[in-house]
């Protein structure tokens, strides 16, 4: 069954042009983007989405961070895909990251790591309101997708 998750690539990633870089590793795993969009993310919604970091002392830095520049949000939908996605992105600090993930590969450290991806289907759904209506949400098949990756 086919689920949905939250992602956005962070300030940093837009300015260093790797958007297509990522969005290309999503795509080749057979996940499909179900809504994206370039965004200026305002403070309230930033503190929505750490809501759960609220009084911790990196709070306001994260909120600084992530509007400070325009950022990629995403909904990408697949098979266990809050799971994948959370694996394919690697540890939160990309000197932890196994080689080969994002953060591994395009991060050099916590706070600039690049992208965030939700870390429950709860979370998801709880994200991905935050910043999309839900007819701005398109659900597809990509025929090589059905053929050969979800059967």
């Amino acid at each position: 069954m086919l689920e949905r998750t939250f992602i956005f690539l962070k300030p940093e990633t837009v300015m260093r042009g790797l958007i297509g870089e990522i969005v290309s590793r999503i795509e080749k795993k057979g996940f499909l983007i179900s809504a994206a969009k370039l965004h200026k993310m305002e403070k309230k919604e930033a503190e929505e989405l750490y809501m759960m970091h609220k009084g911790k002392a990196f709070f306001d830095s994260i909120v600084d961070h992530v509007t400070s520049g325009p950022v990629v949000l995403m909904v990408v939908e697949g098979v266990d895909v809050v799971n994948q996605i959370r694996k394919m992105i690697g540890a939160t600090d990309p000197g932890k990251a196994e080689p080969g993930t994002i953060r591994a590969d395009y991060a050099q450290i916590a706070k600039d790591n690049v992208i965030h991806a939700s870390d429950s289907q709860e979370s998801a759904n709880r994200e991905t309101r935050i910043f999309f209506l839900s007819q701005e949400l398109i659900s597809y098949e990509k025929p090589t997708e059905k053929k050969y990756l979800l059967s």
